[in-house]
């Protein structure tokens, strides 16, 4: 049976105040699930308050990103291996955010990946298409090429024990969410695409959906076939959101 995830991202959001509350009440309210994982992606500079707050829980954390680059003159980077050295478990890997206003590129991610993997990181791989993208029919062709990027640069089996997100970039934020039936579409599609050059890596590949979940609409999103959790957004800083799309897992 595949593993199945909710992973927050905090984005650029925290204080060590408000940092405190919402660790606190996760580390009360998420319960252990057979065959599930719970995790939160939070900015770099609280790695060190979440591995302390979240220390004998069930919980893991991870950066919202990591450098391609090992070690050297790159000043504001932030390497894989210095986000696992705070025990971290997860980064996320080219979310669209990083694309569209960073300027990162299928290829830079596909490098992260490849550190993120190199330092014992679990990588989240975003993939998204746009509201343009959606409405010229061009999902499936958007969202293979980011994936293809990192599979033609590491191999396919890369991705056992790796997790790949689905984040349609209209449903990001915007209160907009991709139906049941049309996120199952693009994760059924990722799945046949990665079981056609492996049966076995794309069968157990762990494929979360990401888009405004919010615990109201988790329930009907996870009792999809392909869905195996979700990446949450906003809803991540929020206890009781959070806590109630886990317990829909």
């Amino acid at each position: 049976m595949r593993e199945r995830f909710v992973i927050g991202n905090w984005k650029l959001n925290g204080s060590l105040a408000t940092n405190a509350l919402l660790l606190a009440a996760l580390k009360d309210g998420v319960s252990a699930k057979q065959g599930a994982s719970c995790g939160i992606c939070v900015p770099a500079p609280y790695l060190g308050q979440v591995r302390q707050a979240l220390s004998g829980s069930t919980i893991g954390w991870g950066s919202q990103d990591v450098s391609r680059m090992q070690a050297g003159a790159y000043t504001g980077e932030i390497s894989a291996a210095m986000v696992a050295e705070f025990g971290a478990r997860y980064t996320l890997v080219g979310h669209s955010e990083r694309r569209a206003i960073f300027g990162e590129t299928d290829a830079s991610g596909a490098e992260k990946f490849g550190r993120a993997r190199e330092s014992g990181l679990t990588p989240v791989v975003c993939v998204g298409e746009s509201l343009a993208e959606r409405e010229s029919g061009s999902t499936e062709e958007v969202v293979w090429r980011q994936l293809r990027a990192v599979i033609e640069l590491h191999g396919v089996q890369k991705m056992v024990g790796s997790i790949l997100a689905y984040e349609p970039v209209w449903a990001i934020g915007t209160g907009k969410t991709a139906s049941p039936a049309q996120a199952e579409e693009v994760h059924a599609f990722l799945r046949s695409q990665v079981a056609a050059l492996d049966a076995d890596v794309g069968r157990n590949l762990s494929i979360l959906y990401g888009g405004s979940i919010k615990k109201s609409n988790a329930a009907e999103l996870f009792s999809m076939q392909n869905i195996d959790g979700g990446l949450i957004g906003g809803a991540s800083l929020v206890a009781e959101e959070f806590l109630g799309i886990w317990k829909a897992l």
